[in-house]
């Protein structure tokens, strides 16, 4: 929602409440607006990192890495301000108070139940919405800032995932395999440290130094979880470095963890 108007800029159902959908949002409100100065949010786990979990490089930078969508923002220059209550958010949450309360009843009436349905339904009623709550901003003057020419918004808004290449010049995440072709003069990318982002369609890419050298057909888009490193706290009395245990977290989880719309 653009704080200045009221109005409601993108909505939609999604199964869960993850990176994907919050990374969809994004992507709908950039494209038809264009980048915003800052975005007002929760502490969501999709948005904001509330774990202790610190991996060895995060360890060596002194700050931990963002999630996918804070990765996204700031790629797009966006500043994140994080709400610390319900009360914080204030407007919003009068929002969603009003959506679950008119929103349910017409879409009840309507005979929508399914989520394909209630999501074409969406943009009639946001329509009537914003007509009647919008309202006009105190400065004319608009705020958003243009998509820099040659941004990959594809990659950008997607999912990110950092690794390395097996001997046998495939890259494995979960049960996904991404076989990379063979490079120039008949190279091997055995070992090499990529980039790996699965796009919001579920189709994924294969980076090597800002170059895109694999594809790979579109799979379930599900909500990714780090393979975490725990830091123990340093025993008292001592100036050893903590303890680090790898865990065996795998790179994919399940999107059957959570049920919740957006």
């Amino acid at each position: 929602m653009d704080d200045a108007t009221g109005k409601v800029l993108a909505a939609r159902f999604f199964a869960f409440e993850g990176s994907a959908g919050y990374l969809w949002l994004l992507r709908q409100v950039v494209e038809r607006y264009g980048i915003p100065v800052s975005i007002y949010q929760d502490r969501h786990g999709a948005l904001h990192r509330n774990d202790d979990h610190w991996s060895l490089e995060e360890q060596l930078a002194g700050r931990q890495d963002s999630t996918q969508v804070g990765q996204a923002l700031e790629a797009l220059g966006v500043q994140s301000i994080f709400a610390l209550s319900p009360q914080a958010k204030g407007r919003i949450e009068r929002l969603f108070g009003t959506l679950q309360d008119r929103l349910g009843a017409e879409l009840r009436q309507a005979g929508m139940r399914t989520l394909e349905a209630a999501n074409s339904f969406l943009p009639a009623f946001l329509r009537a919405l914003n007509r009647r709550y919008s309202v006009s901003p105190r400065q004319a003057q608009k705020a958003w800032r243009k998509v820099p020419q040659g941004l990959d918004l594809n990659r950008v808004l997607s999912l990110r995932y950092s690794t390395t290449v097996g001997n046998d010049n495939a890259v494995r995440l979960g049960e996904i395999i991404i076989d990379i072709p063979v490079g120039p003069r008949g190279r091997s990318y055995a070992k090499a440290k990529i980039e790996v982002r699965q796009l919001l369609d579920g189709s994924w890419r294969v980076y090597f130094q800002n170059h895109l050298i694999a594809r790979h057909p579109s799979t379930t888009l599900q909500e990714p979880i780090r393979a975490l490193v725990r830091r123990k706290p340093k025993p008292k009395g001592t100036n050893s470095y903590p303890w680090v245990y790898l865990s065996s977290a795998p790179q994919i989880a399940s999107a059957d963890r959570e049920s919740f719309a957006l």
